[in-house]
């Protein structure tokens, strides 16, 4: 028996295990302030974690402020199906991109793919998002 679900993100472990939600995204999402991404794909792949959880509260937190929203909703009916990092570029100690794609479906049944290549800085020891370009 998995004494945790599976990680949203779907990051696996040496064996190729599907590694569970605690030991993955959780530590940062549920431990905020006390624990942060070690990397930008360790960042970006917990702001997917906290879409599919709706934390709203990660997501704000973990988004630089020059670019942060006021708020943030959700849509209701949306099924996060997945995510897959395509390239992780490291562009010097501070800054870094990530290009993914995550699936999703809408609540009338369509899927839908998010394909984004995410900027990110890393300021006083924190990973934050900055912006991303769609495509």
């Amino acid at each position: 028996m998995n004494p945790s679900p599976s990680c949203p993100c779907g990051r696996l472990d040496a064996r190729r295990q599907a590694l569970p939600y605690a030991a993955c995204c959780g530590r940062w999402i549920e431990f905020q302030g006390s624990a942060h991404a070690p990397d930008a794909e360790s960042l970006m792949r917990s702001r997917y974690t906290a879409f599919v959880r709706e934390r709203a509260d990660y997501l704000l937190a973990t988004w630089h402020p020059s670019f942060r929203p006021p708020s943030l909703g959700f849509d209701s009916g949306i099924r996060w199906l997945g995510l897959e990092v395509k390239a992780f570029q490291a562009l010097d100690a501070d800054h870094a991109v990530v290009r993914f794609v995550a699936r999703q479906r809408d609540a009338g049944g369509r899927a839908h793919r998010l394909a984004e290549t995410s900027r990110f800085v890393r300021e006083d020891g924190c990973w934050y998002y900055l912006d991303g370009d769609l495509g």
